[in-house]
């Protein structure tokens, strides 16, 4: 059954009423954008709801349902709606309208799912992992470096539903940068789900070079001439993090390859181009976060030699100076010995003989040790 044919089911039935409700909740709250925290419509997770024609927005009207009733009637236009991690019973109403897979709105509801793209008849759900780099003003062994959120997007003939989840990510400047450049955003949802696509990746690369600032300042660190006193919890993080990181970029190669390659109704042939594009900067953050994984690893096998270099190094200087004491030592604990026959025991000047061999003794140890580098 065609969205149209559907939405006319639902009219019939009386069933509009609660997505009219989901429409006048939509109208009452500010059409702005989370991207400013401070004036986020909080308690709905509608963020936006704007109906474009031939690449320009047009006004739109009091009713959600009418808007999308007047963009199927017209054609050539449709609505690009935009929700913050909504609940069940907001999403239900918006699922009926335009008639998406249950298992796909499951998805949307419930987040923390894997890049991926998946086709529910004439409809397109894509999943994408937002990463964001927190600023720290230094690196420690609990630091968080990489927070990561989620966007799904569903792609219609005539419509494009946006479900955020995180609060980073914000799609506010993307859809200004795409309705300054109205030849684009003429070519319908597909346009859209690239941008958002390329949005994503560009995020990536960013985050990566951020990162990559975080090693660079580890890597001076263990060499520097303290290297072995670095804590190696920084090290771990990193990994931790990237791996973090990790799970986002890769699994988006086989959905962006297929958005590029294989025949979509929904896709524009000229569109897949755009995602050839995007394709190819993903595989260089893949690149990036692969050769940052090799290098936290030499990083950190280059610590471990350091401390161990330094143990053994403590280790000679602990045996060399035992050895120096063992000198005396030796004497001491025989003239120690309670005997009443004993050499140089009554002798006038033995007390200075004795220690003067020992003080002989330990310099010439002292400087053996010292000229083989053990002190």
């Amino acid at each position: 059954m065609s969205m149209a044919g559907n939405l006319r089911k639902v009219t019939s039935l009386g069933r509009v009423g609660s997505l009219r409700k989901v429409a006048r909740l939509a109208r009452r709250q500010p059409r702005v954008d989370l991207s400013h925290p401070a004036r986020s419509p909080l308690g709905s997770s509608v963020v936006n709801c704007v109906t474009y024609r031939d690449g320009a927005r047009i006004p739109a009207g009091d009713d959600l349902v009418d808007a999308v009733e007047q963009v199927r009637k017209q054609r050539g236009g449709f609505v690009w709606l935009g929700l913050h991690e909504p609940t069940d019973q907001e999403f239900a109403g918006i699922a009926e309208l335009f008639d998406l897979h249950p298992l796909a709105v499951e998805d949307a509801v419930e987040a923390h799912q894997r890049p991926k793209v998946e086709r529910y008849g004439e409809t397109l759900f894509a999943v994408f992992k937002t990463v964001c780099y927190v600023e720290h003003e230094e690196l420690t062994a609990t630091s968080e470096v990489v927070d990561t959120g989620e966007i799904m997007v569903f792609a219609g003939q005539d419509f494009v539903v946006t479900v955020r989840h995180g609060r980073h990510g914000s799609l506010g400047p993307l859809r200004e940068e795409l309705e300054s450049r109205p030849e684009q955003l003429a070519k319908g949802p597909a346009a859209v789900l690239h941008a958002i696509a390329d949005h994503v990746v560009d995020d990536y690369l960013n985050v990566t070079d951020a990162v990559q600032e975080d090693i660079d300042q580890v890597e001076t660190d263990v060499f520097a001439e303290n290297g072995a006193r670095a804590d190696p919890g920084r090290i771990y993080q990193l990994k931790r993090e990237l791996l973090e990181l990790k799970r986002a970029v890769v699994p988006l190669g086989r959905p962006l390859e297929e958005l590029a390659t294989r025949p979509i109704r929904v896709i524009d042939p000229e569109i897949q181009a755009y995602f050839r594009d995007v394709s190819d900067h993903l595989l260089r953050a893949k690149e990036q976060l692969a050769a940052f994984d090799e290098l936290l690893n030499s990083i950190l096998q280059a610590h471990l030699a350091q401390v161990t270099v330094a143990q053994n190094e403590d280790m000679r200087k602990i045996t060399a100076w035992a050895a120096v004491i063992a000198v005396p030592t030796m004497v001491c604990g025989v003239y120690g010995m309670n005997f009443e026959h004993m050499p140089e025991l009554h002798w006038r000047y033995g007390y200075g003989f004795v220690i003067g061999v020992i003080s002989i003794a330990c310099l010439a140890l002292y400087r053996g040790f010292r000229r083989n580098g053990w002190l």
